[in-house]
């Protein structure tokens, strides 16, 4: 089964399950137990988000028998997959929402089989935009921001590159990624109207990596640093204080893309023959 999920993530430690925190797996599967009646299924997750990130368009999925699904909607006239949606809506807490649930397609793996994923963080840099209602998704920056300057500080980034200087290092793991877009802008209208905006989108992204290009960004805006500094630093392959991780309130997990159902299962083949480590991939991935 493929579920499609949200969860605002403030209150939870993590997406991945551990012992004695509140995480959204943890949450999800605990819920998923009682209506089966049974052991908490295992989720796979197209992306583990860490500790305060929020997320929109996540995407997971368990196996169930073919009774079990079947069993779902009871004496409804539901569709199994709306059966449980409804069902799991009295039991999640309301910070975790199921938004879709449907037999896979074979050889559809959440995780191995996504092509990309995608992100935003939005930054508040004017006082007048410091929303309460907003808060626990957007940063509160003290300086105003040049988005111009930001925008053309990244453009260099984009590709396949070592992003060793925009990594939480992992022993034996490896820092290329693919990074596919990342722009910075200003809305002028719509509910970010006024707010700083990054959209990022990836093969895959390796940790803290997000929010490392996001300080980058931030120190470029800010006039502490050269619009030429992001891409030195990426060429140093060192991290560097300057590229603080920024807080993990202001990141959303946007979307995850899938290829057609008929290459699902030669995407995940091919992409877990060369994954070394959770969100971590071998350079002969690239081409």
């Amino acid at each position: 089964m493929r579920l499609d999920l949200a969860y605002e993530g403030t209150a939870f430690a993590g997406w991945a399950r551990q012992p004695g925190l509140r995480t959204v797996q943890g949450a999800v599967e605990d819920g998923l137990a009682t209506l089966l009646r049974g052991d908490p299924p295992r989720l796979t997750v197209a992306g583990r988000t860490d500790a305060g990130v929020h997320a929109r368009g996540q995407v997971a999925h368990l196996d169930l028998t073919s009774a079990q699904w079947d069993a779902l909607p009871g004496r409804s006239d539901r569709s199994p997959g709306d059966a449980l949606v409804a069902r799991l809506a009295g039991v999640l807490p309301p910070d975790v929402v199921v938004r879709r649930a449907t037999a896979a397609p074979e050889g559809f793996d959440a995780r191995f089989s996504a092509l990309r994923r995608a992100y935003t963080y939005r930054v508040a840099d004017d006082p007048l935009l410091r929303d309460p209602l907003r808060r626990g998704w957007t940063l509160w920056n003290r300086r105003p921001l040049d988005v111009a300057a930001m925008d053309e500080a990244v453009r260099p980034l984009l590709g396949v590159r070592d992003f060793a200087a925009f990594c939480k290092p992992r022993p034996g793991a490896t820092t290329i990624r693919e990074l596919q877009h990342l722009s910075w802008s200003r809305p002028v209208d719509g509910p970010d109207a006024g707010l700083v905006v990054a959209h990022v989108r990836a093969d895959a992204f390796c940790h803290n990596m997000v929010r490392a290009l996001v300080g980058a960004s931030l120190a470029v805006g800010e006039g502490r640093r050269d619009v030429t500094w992001p891409a030195a630093l990426l060429a140093s392959r060192r991290r560097d204080g300057g590229a603080g991780v920024v807080p993990a309130h202001g990141l959303v997990l946007e979307e995850v893309t899938y290829p057609p159902d008929a290459q699902l299962a030669e995407r995940a083949e091919r992409v877990r023959a060369v994954r070394n480590d959770e969100d971590v991939w071998d350079a002969a991935e690239r081409r």
